[in-house]
């Protein structure tokens, strides 16, 4: 028991894990740059694919300022409350007070086991044109994480929309990464309040875990061990064996899902762990993992007309591009025209955090040149 609990506890961090194996070059959708240039001078499409890296970020960026990260306790120290359905949710507006900017304002989502100041190195580059939202979703960061509650996307989704609602008041662009970016899937294709501008997705989950990703084989080979691990999961002891193995190791999953080993630093551990020894932690771990996986973006994306911007880090091990959910959204720009793609080289599963200077040399250009509303 002793060996399956700890090989158990390898699959269990990020729920959106599909393990990454290299396919021949003339399958993968995109296998370099270089190759990629010759291919898309003959695209016939609006909107192919573009694969960025730093090189070619470089010369566009020497002139725009380098902010530095927000701290961490100033995010703390500036959080505001919202009671929704009864939960106390935990958001961060900034810059503070109103702005009378045109510009539509920004809602961030982070992934499973982030927070708010997972977008630190975001917020203050973001603030320069737009007023920024952040919010902690419930059952992660400073958020409630109510006992026994049925953690699902479509909650997730549901809170997003009324948060817009009740306290952004303004149609707004959303920008989540992983699960986060489902989440705002969901929202922007449920929502029939003109609430949604438009959509950033870093990386985007295919489900809240596993079990949404059945149509790959790598994912049937391992559904046993899944449905394993979620016996386990409901098992307390065992639940809490395996929570403590993942807060232990946080800093070489990290490092296993970011290309830029630099930013995986004790502030960034900090943001993962210290929510997660919260009462109520445990709870919402066991209930996202072992719970449904949720609305799948392949049958939710063809039914948004917004604008999508899609940024993937092409060395993201937990939902890679040679995936299901990788090479839905790399076939999005030669058949929508409202989806642009750019594969981020030597990137992971968070690009916002581990090359926010790619995310930003895409990302500000995009919403330079969204629609007036």
């Amino acid at each position: 028991m002793g060996t399956a609990v700890n090989l158990a506890a390898t699959y269990i961090f990020l729920p959106t894990h599909s393990p990454s194996i290299t396919l021949p070059k003339q399958y993968n959708p995109i296998c370099s740059s270089q190759k990629f240039s010759k291919i898309s001078s003959y695209s016939k499409f609006k909107n192919p694919i573009s694969v960025i890296n730093a090189s070619t970020a470089s010369a566009s960026t020497e002139k725009r300022e380098v902010l530095l990260p927000l701290e961490v306790s100033e995010i703390n120290e500036k959080c505001k409350k919202w009671v929704w359905k009864g939960y106390t949710i935990n958001y961060f507006v900034y810059p503070g007070g109103n702005n009378d900017s045109s510009n539509p304002p920004l809602l961030l989502i982070h992934g499973f086991g982030a927070s708010i100041a997972h977008w630190r190195r975001n917020i203050p580059t973001l603030a320069q044109s737009y007023t920024v939202y952040a919010i902690d979703l419930l059952g992660f960061g400073a958020s409630d994480k109510p006992a026994g509650f049925a953690y699902s996307m479509e909650v997730w989704a549901e809170m997003i929309l009324d948060f817009l609602d009740e306290i952004v008041q303004r149609p707004a662009i959303l920008m989540g990464n992983s699960v986060g970016s489902l989440a705002c899937v969901i929202a922007a294709a449920e929502s029939t309040r003109t609430l949604v501008r438009g959509l950033v997705l870093l990386n985007c989950a295919g489900g809240m875990n596993n079990k949404a990703i059945v149509d790959d084989w790598r994912i049937k080979l391992l559904l046993p061990l899944l449905w394993f691990v979620d016996f386990l999961l409901k098992q307390k002891g065992i639940a809490s064996y395996l929570f403590d193995r993942v807060r232990q190791s946080l800093r070489n999953i990290l490092s296993s899902v970011y290309g830029n080993k630099d930013n995986v630093d004790e502030g960034l551990v900090d943001i993962i762990k210290k929510p997660a020894e919260d009462e109520g932690a445990l709870d919402a771990f066991v209930s996202i993992v072992t719970g449904p996986p949720g609305p799948n973006p392949m049958q939710l994306i063809p039914k948004i007309n917004l604008p999508v911007l899609v940024l993937w880090g092409d060395q993201d091990p937990f939902t890679p591009i040679d995936g299901p959910v990788g090479k839905y959204f790399s076939s999005l720009p030669s058949r929508l025209p409202n989806v642009n793609l750019f594969l981020l080289e030597g990137v992971g599963h968070c690009p916002h955090d581990d090359r926010p200077d790619l995310v930003h040399e895409n990302l500000l250009p995009w919403l330079a040149n969204l629609p007036a509303s």
